[in-house]
């Protein structure tokens, strides 16, 4: 298994990249290599210093790197040699078998949609979250961001890209679905809300166990919570700034430090035929070596190939 990693992509990179790479080799026992995209200039130094097994990785150069707040498209189509246009590359090419970066939200996204194909079926691709809750387990909540505008069919696939998720990935064997509304009776919400719920309800692919209210997201209602971008990154969002609240208080509570977006490292975008995982900005150490661990995790499972299966017996 190769996987590609964006070195260059994040507000300290490439040096915590590079630490993340070392914490992932030093405590995960893998066949994995790892090919690392980034100025070899700066690379060479800190890999030297980070003394790893060198049949472990290997570097490809790219000399150029997109800002993170560059247009995502201008930025893409005028420096073929950055970071991220070289790792879509390469994984259009079948030269990595994932690719991963925690640089500029945009260009990864537009860089999937052009370089990736989307699964058969799936009118969209999404992404999720990890939500943590009290026991130590993690629901799923999607889409968080690239959508913030959907229609009544998309939230039905999000209901099944996110039941697949979490039993290939989380391991929950039969994932409860929950649509994010503001009542638990069926008929409650706003007009998506309504017309959402009948098609959960009939998707014979989901446990869909009805509504869950804001109450219910940290509980385990639902193992799944379905809402569109808008809504779920509002939550994204507000769930992260628990952490950093806790953190300026130097309150150093176990559950809330589950906040830390560090912990979960990236998240995958559902719904296109390769995995690409995108990272936070202000990815560290334990972010790259999460999502180091995440992309191999996805393909161990054949978390695509069942996507795939899946979609094809939605259409039939």
């Amino acid at each position: 298994m190769r996987i590609g990693l964006d070195m260059m992509g994040g507000d300290f990179a490439p040096t915590e990249a590079v630490k993340g790479v070392k914490l992932y080799l030093d405590t995960v026992a893998s066949d994995v290599h790892l090919v690392l995209i980034g100025d070899e200039e700066q690379l060479t130094p800190l890999l030297a210093d980070a003394q790893l097994d060198q049949s472990k990785y290997s570097v490809v150069h790219s000399s150029q790197i997109i800002g993170m707040n560059e247009h995502p498209t201008k930025a893409l189509k005028e420096k073929p040699q950055s970071s991220i246009s070289i790792g879509f590359h390469l994984l259009k090419n079948e030269k990595v078998d994932a690719f991963i970066s925690a640089g500029n939200t945009g260009a990864m996204m537009v860089g999937t949609y052009y370089s990736i194909k989307g699964i058969e079926g799936v009118q969209r691709p999404t992404i999720s979250t990890l939500v943590p809750r009290e026991d130590g387990s993690y629901g799923v909540l999607l889409d968080v961001g690239i959508n913030a505008d959907c229609k009544p069919e998309n939230l039905s696939q999000f209901a099944i890209l996110g039941s697949l998720y979490s039993q290939n990935i989380l391991n929950v064997p039969n994932p409860k679905v929950g649509l994010l509304n503001i009542g638990e009776e069926e008929g409650k919400g706003n007009l998506l809300a309504q017309a959402t719920y009948p098609l959960l309800k009939e998707n014979k692919q989901i446990n869909f166990v009805g509504n869950i209210e804001g109450r219910d997201i940290f509980s385990k209602k639902a193992d799944v919570i379905v809402c569109e971008g808008f809504t779920g990154n509002i939550i994204l969002k507000m769930a992260e700034s628990f952490h950093e609240i806790a953190h300026r208080r130097g309150i150093n509570d176990e559950y809330i430090n589950k906040f830390d977006s560090e912990t979960y490292g990236g998240t995958p975008v559902l719904g296109v035929s390769k995995p690409v995982i995108i990272g936070h900005g202000i990815s560290q150490a334990l972010a790259f070596k999460n999502m180091i661990l995440l992309a191999q995790q996805m393909q161990q499972s054949k978390l695509l190939e069942k996507i795939t299966a899946s979609f094809k017996k939605e259409e039939a």
